[in-house]
């Protein structure tokens, strides 16, 4: 059967796939360049260009003609895109899946608002190249994807929320605090899909046991972790290391976060997706 996994860029996934997928990439903009998340981008360099960059900047979501151009001929899509609560992918993704359904009504498409970013949206896609290769109806993959998302959580670590609050995505007040004496802010992707701030911490150290310790509050009890980092594989490593200690058999993979994640978790920044 013709099927397709469509991915905006905030999954952080650059390799290939199982399955046939495509990619749509989000912009990070300011007023002199536009820096496309895509596998030409180096994330690392536009980190290091942006903090020491004294104007604005801003990103873009995909448009609904650049989801249409990614469904192909497809006749299943299943489209995975960051949470509706940071971005417009979401809404461009369902204006995409309504035009390609009244010029193609005999195909199907499936839009999951992830409710995440990074980590949790890269579980979604993850899930559905492991759903669409069983003998499974459109109708039984979309149920089982939703009940899976429920169960999925993103926390984060950031050093600093300067593009963050420069986005209005978090009150300035408290972007103010974070990479003051050391402190990091750690949050929660909550139940809306927007940013949910928990604790502000001291260090590496009490961060990374802080991460764990919620991740146990969620219901996690070995499952799948996926860890993005922004320049910071140390910080990912020790966490996994933690993890392992004691579960493990867990199942743990570590990437960098690619454009988009880049620029909202900036340097240091880790995000951690797991099962609860």
């Amino acid at each position: 059967m013709n099927r397709k996994i469509v991915f905006d860029s905030s999954c952080d996934l650059l390799d290939e796939r199982k399955v046939p997928y495509a990619t749509v990439p989000l912009k990070i903009i300011t007023d002199e360049k536009e820096y496309i998340d895509d596998h030409s981008l180096n994330a690392a360099q536009m980190v290091a260009e942006l903090a020491v960059y004294p104007g604005r900047s801003t990103t873009s979501c995909p448009n609904a003609a650049e989801w249409l151009d990614a469904f192909g001929d497809a006749k299943e899509v299943y489209t995975v895109t960051i949470t509706g609560g940071l971005s417009g992918s979401y809404h461009s993704a369902v204006l995409a899946k309504n035009d390609y359904l009244e010029e193609h009504p005999d195909r199907k498409v499936c839009v999951i608002d992830s409710k995440s970013a990074g980590p949790g949206c890269a579980m979604l896609v993850q899930k559905l190249e492991e759903l669409v290769q069983k003998s499974l109806t459109f109708e039984e993959i979309c149920i089982a994807i939703e009940h899976y998302r429920s169960k999925i959580h993103l926390l984060f670590s950031l050093e600093s929320l300067k593009n963050l609050a420069k986005n209005g995505r978090v009150n300035p007040a408290v972007a103010s605090v974070a990479g003051f004496l050391g402190i990091r802010a750690l949050g929660i992707a909550n139940e809306k899909g927007q940013l949910s701030m928990l604790h502000k911490c001291r260090g590496e150290k009490s961060t990374l046991e802080k991460i764990f310790q919620e991740m146990l509050a969620r219901g996690y009890q070995g499952g799948k972790v996926l860890i993005h980092h922004c320049l910071n594989e140390t910080g990912a490593k020790r966490l996994e290391a933690r993890i392992l200690q004691l579960y493990p058999t867990a199942e743990i993979q570590i990437r960098p976060t690619a454009g988009l994640c880049s620029y909202y978790a900036e340097k240091g920044g880790l995000m951690v997706g797991f099962e609860g």
